[in-house]
């Protein structure tokens, strides 16, 4: 018997690496791997798709466009890119990648600081 199934508290894994190339939806370039960390979206484009609850799990039935609608800066994090999908509305919060073999543009980055919904 395992431990959730004990009534214990284990927490609960958050964050699968998920560190595959692919081809973007939105602008058809084909994205390589970071590196370091799981990529979610296009670094060229900034463009995703909805596709996790959590990041990396790949769960989320939605597979809507998530297009890139602002950034904010962040003293720690570098730049929050916010995006919103196209299907079914909802907001999401996802860290730039500032380095790794193919970083995020960071024009686009700037850009977008401006935008608005």
């Amino acid at each position: 018997m395992d431990n959730f199934e004990n009534g214990g508290d284990l927490e609960i894994k958050r964050f699968s690496k998920k560190d595959e190339s692919f081809i973007c939806a939105h602008c058809g370039k084909e994205v390589p791997p970071l590196g370091y960390t799981s990529r979610n979206h296009c670094p060229f484009c900034l463009w995703s798709l909805h596709v996790d609850v959590n990041p990396g799990d790949r769960a989320n039935p939605c597979r809507g466009h998530l297009r890139p609608v602002r950034t904010e800066p962040d003293p720690k994090k570098g730049f929050i890119i916010i995006h919103k999908c196209e299907r079914c509305g909802e907001i999401r919060r996802n860290k730039a990648a500032l380095k790794g073999d193919a970083p995020d543009d960071r024009n686009l980055l700037i850009k977008l600081t401006v935008a608005e919904f």
